[in-house]
């Protein structure tokens, strides 16, 4: 399946009733150029980047500190102002840690300028819980060798917050004494 990008507002569409949870996570990279690392990756705004520095695959380490529930991961990339730097292949793992990540999808990207989305299924295509994600770009527009990714988010289901007026109705007498709180 090739992916050639979604704008910022069908991402907010595409993900709506999830949140961002990008920031429960220590973030590594395999590599970065001086000033094109995870703070550009993090920060936001699509016209910085985390620039690779060495050998492929470039990886992008997600490690959170507990089992998470993951439903899709978005990452922006930018054809023409990145050309070769671009990735065209991109491999997402998941697991525990390092030792035992299991590749759960492949995604061959077009030419894209905008958000690739990519939903997060386990081996039995329910949703994915995991302490670990990785994004490695495999390969590169051109034969290009660094890789300039300008944005990652993970989103996961929005927690529901405790609210006094999703409190049940109670009709007996002897439930009646817990319809409000003190």
């Amino acid at each position: 399946m090739t992916s050639t990008g979604i704008s910022q507002k069908e991402l907010d569409e595409y993900t709506s009733g999830l949140q961002e949870i990008g920031e429960q996570a220590v973030w590594s990279l395999s590599s970065c150029k001086p000033g094109f690392g995870i703070k550009q990756l993090r920060d936001n705004s699509t016209d910085t980047y985390w620039q690779s520095d060495g050998t492929q695959p470039h990886l992008v380490n997600i490690q959170f500190r507990r089992k998470t529930t993951i439903n899709c991961i978005a990452i922006y990339a930018d054809f023409k102002s990145d050309e070769s730097y671009t990735p065209n292949k991109v491999s997402i793992r998941a697991g525990n840690n390092f030792h035992d990540l299991q590749e759960i999808e492949t995604r061959e990207i077009g030419e894209p300028c905008g958000w690739i989305c990519i939903d997060l299924k386990n081996s039995n295509g329910s949703t994915l819980r995991t302490f670990m994600l990785q994004v490695a770009a495999l390969s590169n527009h051109q034969n290009g060798r660094d890789t300039h990714m300008r944005q990652i988010k993970v989103f996961g289901k929005r927690k529901e917050q405790f609210s006094v007026t999703k409190m049940p109705t109670f009709t007996s007498k002897e439930f009646s004494v817990f319809s409000s709180v003190r």
